[in-house]
């Protein structure tokens, strides 16, 4: 079994970004320190209400303090980017990262942030396709010459390769079915979003080990799965503790249109206690070992991602939480010893 941290890096206007990126570096060193094997961090555009860091640049500082911990973006807003910078980008922080970053990817939902970027919402799919297709060569083949409906490259020669070979492990973000499907078919794992109810994934379960079987391809040998955790030593305490910035989280997800993206008939306007149900994991460490053994006998997971800080939340919860992690739950899930995690 596998721990990352998701490094959550939406915070409220007004703040200093300076001091909450200098709380982000501690988060990595607390997580490298504690055993963790993984950390990441997502990409968003025009966050409002919050200030949102880019993921990249942060990426690279953050790899100086990872360790042997593993980076990854989960997930890169692939429609809005050009494949060509997305292939160098990722090239270069696999040099960074010595070999260990992970490529999560991603259609995005934001109208805004599909205006911005002068993309059409319904072209999201193939614009998707045809880029992840043009990096895979760019990566794979000396000389590329592309001429897309998107995307056109003529003689490009990208010398600098990654240096896993033949690219980082790819994962896709997937919602409703149709996602889903397509991360059977195309990536190396589907990473499973933290905002469906377990039902929900039980069932795209059963889909993407179909489509994976039609593929012709074998169950992945990583299984990654996102979680809105919070641990404190008592149940009532971690509900009050954590409520206040996870329920602004999700209003403002929901005013974003993100529970668009999920499966007919669920979405974020409900009441806090029905929105946490079979959703989040919150409580205290027996309460999140029960919930996370739940779902690795339901889903077949053996990669766990916290997200374990939402906007306002301050730095001494969440290097507690990451404390109480490392000392209470991950070795009744068979982590290994903190040691792996240092450098």
């Amino acid at each position: 079994m596998k721990f990352g941290l998701l490094i959550a890096k939406q915070h409220p206007p007004g703040v200093s970004m300076v001091e909450r990126f200098r709380e982000h570096i501690d988060q990595v060193r607390a997580a490298r320190d504690a055993g963790f094997d993984l950390i990441v961090m997502g990409q968003h555009y025009l966050s409002t209400p919050f200030q949102e860091i880019q993921t990249l640049p942060a990426l690279a500082r953050l790899a100086a303090e990872a360790g042997s911990m593993r980076i990854g973006a989960t997930v890169l807003l692939l429609p809005l980017l050009n494949p060509v910078d997305v292939a160098e980008q990722v090239a270069t922080l696999d040099v960074i990262c010595e070999g260990r970053f992970v490529l999560g990817l991603g259609l995005g939902y934001r109208e805004e942030e599909c205006e911005a970027f002068g993309v059409q919402a319904k072209e999201r799919v193939p614009r998707f396709l045809e880029s992840l297709q043009l990096i895979k060569r760019l990566w794979t083949e000396d000389e590329v010459t592309h001429a897309g409906r998107f995307f056109r490259v003529t003689k490009a020669r990208l010398v600098l390769k990654p240096v896993q070979r033949p690219h980082p492990p790819i994962w896709f973000a997937a919602n409703n079915d149709g996602a889903v499907a397509r991360s059977a078919r195309m990536a190396d794992a589907w990473v499973i979003n933290p905002h469906a109810k377990l039902q929900v994934l039980q069932q795209q379960m059963t889909l993407y080990r179909k489509a994976l079987q039609e593929a012709g391809k074998p169950f992945p040998a990583e299984l990654p799965i996102i979680k809105e955790l919070y641990v404190a030593p008592d149940r009532r305490a971690a509900v009050q503790e954590c409520r206040p910035f996870l329920e602004a989280k999700y209003k403002a997800y929901g005013a974003w249109g993100q529970d668009k993206a999920l499966p007919a008939g669920d979405h974020f306007d409900l009441a806090f206690e029905e929105l946490v149900r079979d959703r989040f994991i919150i409580g205290d460490p027996d309460d999140v070992i029960r919930e996370l053994r739940r779902h690795v006998d339901a889903l077949g997971v053996n990669c766990f991602v916290f997200r374990i800080q939402w906007p306002g939340m301050e730095q001494a919860k969440v290097l507690r939480t990451i404390k109480l992690l490392a000392e209470r739950v991950m070795p009744a899930l068979g982590a290994e010893p903190p040691a792996r995690g240092r450098a």
